[in-house]
């Protein structure tokens, strides 16, 4: 672990050093924005409101102002772990949009603890499916509207996940930092992660940090489920996004980044994720490498695939283009 939190903090200087040299671009651009003369509104011109009054073509799309980030809708949750709130980081057509293309193609999923950082769970719990990076229009402004929020890479991130949890399902606390030497292989640890939430929750569904160092001090009510007494809690609101690191700043695993999510006790929730790594996660390149191997990434592969895992979650157990299937030697796909 120590090497490769070397090897990760090494990747990080680098990709930070390059972030603050395209901040360090912008600043020209930030003395003419604040210079900006009346009748000419700066805060109409910093949301692009103002170019899009003279342009035909930014009338007729949207595009480009709906993937603008506002740093003032951003919260800083907590320190430990680090965790950012932003509200209304989708629209409503955004969320309605990513529902739909989930729509008849979920699968149950199996919880991916990481090794040798939580008990992971054998239970079937919610249900999901990866959406391609980059798949339509609205894939890519998002993608680059969390690139732009996090300054990582959107070639850092992996497909988006997007999960439908019913009443009574939930996910267990776990880290989604890695202790597998193939998946550290692939695009280093995921530095990042960004929860978005498409739908409104009754009740339950919080986003809980079990070792959250203000997890004492958050009051909650009874509009609370009693399980995000448990940790720092987020409640699920529709459009917003939380964003948390599970690494500290010198790279190494923060353990105070353990998280899960709280049953759903009144309606449905959906969500979708993004996991981002320290660098280019490409796994179909690994692939190639492993092609004379075949192992199982998890210990519970064999009892998973004899309850059928392999034909109900092939996602999971098999892979696909750009996922190393979890299971492979289980499962008999090697």
């Amino acid at each position: 672990m120590c090497c490769s939190g070397k090897k990760e903090g090494k990747a990080l200087a680098s990709l930070m050093t390059s972030r603050c040299r395209l901040r360090l671009s912008f600043l020209p651009f930030l003395i003419a924005l604040f210079a900006c003369p009346p009748p000419c509104s700066c805060r109409e011109l910093e949301l692009g409101i103002e170019s899009s009054k003279h342009d035909p073509l930014l009338q007729q799309d949207s595009f480009a102002l709906s993937t603008h980030f506002d740093p003032s809708k951003v919260i800083q949750l907590t320190w430990h772990p680090r965790v950012f709130f932003y509200e209304k980081f989708l629209t409503d057509e955004d969320c309605d949009h990513l529902i739909t293309l989930a729509q008849g193609k979920l699968e149950k999923l199996v919880v991916d603890a990481s090794k040798g950082n939580s008990t992971a769970s054998s239970l079937d719990i919610s249900s999901g499916m990866f959406l391609p990076r980059g798949q339509d229009k609205v894939v890519s402004k998002i993608e680059e509207k969390i690139s732009t929020w996090t300054f990582l890479p959107k070639e850092n991130g992996e497909n988006m996940l997007i999960v439908h949890s019913m009443v009574n399902e939930s996910y267990e606390p776990h880290y989604d930092y890695y202790h597998d030497e193939y998946k550290l292989a692939v695009g280093g640890h995921r530095v990042a992660t960004v929860v978005m939430y498409l739908s409104n929750v009754s009740r339950g569904g919080e986003t809980i940090f079990p070792q959250s160092k203000l997890k004492d001090t958050q009051t909650k009510d009874n509009t609370w489920s009693p399980c995000a007494a448990t940790g720092y809690a987020v409640k699920p609101v529709r459009g917003s996004a939380i964003l948390y690191f599970n690494l500290h700043l010198d790279a190494t695993p923060d353990e105070a980044s353990l998280h899960g999510s709280c049953m759903v006790l009144d309606g449905e929730m959906w969500t979708a994720t993004k996991w981002i790594h320290v660098r280019d996660f490409n796994p179909s390149k690994h692939s190639i490498v492993s092609e004379g191997e075949c192992t199982d990434e998890d210990a519970n592969c064999p009892q998973w695939a004899a309850k059928g895992e392999c034909k109900r979650n092939p996602v999971y157990m098999l892979g696909t283009p750009d996922y190393y299937g979890s299971c492979r030697k289980s499962c008999g796909a090697c």
